[in-house]
């Protein structure tokens, strides 16, 4: 059962002056192994973190580092979650993501679907 969808958008060369003019926001938003990606990939990074809060409702207090986007031996992106996500995503019974990113003309984006097992949702969407 679908629990909550995310999708956002985000220009790259806007994001690179905005990581270029606060040199800290890097090591705020991406976990040691995304930092070293490139540009296109950081951004369509930062679009999927973006997209994992919106697919939870977007509720306070996520870390931006307790999303990540790993890639799978096959190249196909996979997303983890701890901390902060992880326990969001559990209260509405999340038990599996779906993501996907693209990024061509100078844009990046992502979609996000967060999925739960029908048993492990009650009525309403909620557990």
């Amino acid at each position: 059962m679908i629990v909550g969808v995310g999708v956002d958008v985000v220009g790259v060369e806007r994001f690179g002056r905005t990581l270029a003019r606060t040199p800290a926001l890097r090591e705020r938003l991406f976990t040691p192994a995304e930092r070293e990606l490139p540009l296109e990939s950081l951004a369509a990074r930062f679009a999927a973190k973006e997209a994992v809060a919106k697919a939870l409702g977007a509720p306070g207090g996520l870390a931006w580092q307790d999303a990540e986007v790993e890639r799978s031996p096959s190249g196909r992106p996979v997303l983890r979650v701890r901390g902060s996500v992880a326990a969001a995503a559990a209260a509405l019974g999340v038990t599996s993501w779906h993501v996907s990113l693209t990024h061509d003309a100078g844009v990046a984006s992502a979609v996000v679907l967060a999925e739960a097992r029908e048993d492990a949702v009650g009525e309403g969407g909620a557990p």
